[in-house]
């Protein structure tokens, strides 16, 4: 009887330890919000804006090249001419924008850069990958592009990028016509959506947003810092397809044309307890995530 049940507790053994080394060596599988490999995708290098600063601090920026095609083509000429270099961050106002470019607003502009262009305040039509739940106090229905761009419209054929924190809008005066590019800002508080439709959105800040919402806010009317000492200097700015290709920085973004990010936005607008949740979110709060290429 003894040598019975040792051979079976062994045979047991032999059945069951195997079976705990395969479950210890298989993958947790995700959750239904989290990305799967393919839902990563790169961002074209000559989308991509790297702004360094003073201090080592390296701002970079994704372009909306599609959908603002007219304002990036300048930004791009500005950017290859080096229009930027040893300009500044000259405006930083408490819960609202950091704005950056020439302070005097007198530097002329390259040749071959437009100083005036037709507004791109809107987007070609309202075609989500993803719709939010509910609309907002801003639009009647909003959503991410499957390219992860937020976006709004208004129900009657009126589409628009939203001024979500971090996203980059294109400064103007009264005329419509009189942003080109050259003074650039992004929300550093709240999110700005009352700019939306007034204001074109070129691009997303997707790394080194701190180094722009942490700056001494400037103490004048609209964070503006007359003092030029007192302003972030731009070391330079500068396409990371004119960088050489060995240091050319490479990001991939998340798309959402998937039901993973579905998911995402599902549990962004119903948070698990003990959270509790209204059933629906502002376009802004769905995390649009880049990453670093691996």
């Amino acid at each position: 009887m003894r040598r019975a049940t040792r051979s079976a507790s062994l045979r047991t053994m032999m059945i069951v330890v195997p079976l705990l080394l395969a479950l210890q060596a298989t993958p947790a599988l995700s959750a239904p919000h989290e990305p799967a490999a393919s839902d990563w995708r790169a961002i074209p290098d000559d989308e991509l804006l790297v702004m360094r600063l003073a201090g080592d601090r390296v701002v970079m920026i994704r372009l909306a090249a599609t959908l603002a095609p007219a304002h990036v083509a300048n930004i791009r000429k500005l950017a290859s001419a080096g229009w930027w270099d040893s300009e500044s961050v000259y405006r930083v106002q408490e819960n609202w924008v950091a704005q950056w470019g020439d302070a005097t607003e007198k530097k002329p502009l390259p040749p071959g850069v437009a100083g005036h262009v037709m507004p791109e305040f809107e987007i070609a039509q309202f075609a989500p990958a993803q719709r939010m739940t509910r609309a907002d106090t801003h639009s009647a229905a909003s959503g991410v592009t499957a390219d992860g761009w937020p976006i709004a419209g208004d129900g009657h054929g009126h589409a628009w990028l939203t001024h979500c924190y971090g996203m980059v809008g294109v400064a103007r005066d009264e005329a419509v016509t009189s942003g080109s590019g050259a003074e650039l800002f992004t929300p550093i508080g709240q999110s700005a959506r009352r700019l939306d439709r007034n204001y074109a959105v070129v691009g997303r800040v997707i790394e080194g947003m701190q180094h722009l919402s942490a700056l001494p806010r400037g103490p004048a009317p609209m964070g503006v810092h007359a003092d030029p000492a007192a302003r972030a200097r731009i070391v330079t700015v500068t396409l990371a397809s004119a960088l050489p290709a060995a240091e050319r920085p490479h990001f991939q973004y998340r798309a959402a044309d998937n039901p993973r990010f579905a998911a995402l936005i599902h549990r962004r607008e119903n948070p698990p307890s003990p959270t509790i949740g209204s059933g629906g979110a502002d376009v802004c709060e769905v995390p649009l995530e880049v990453r670093r290429a691996p």
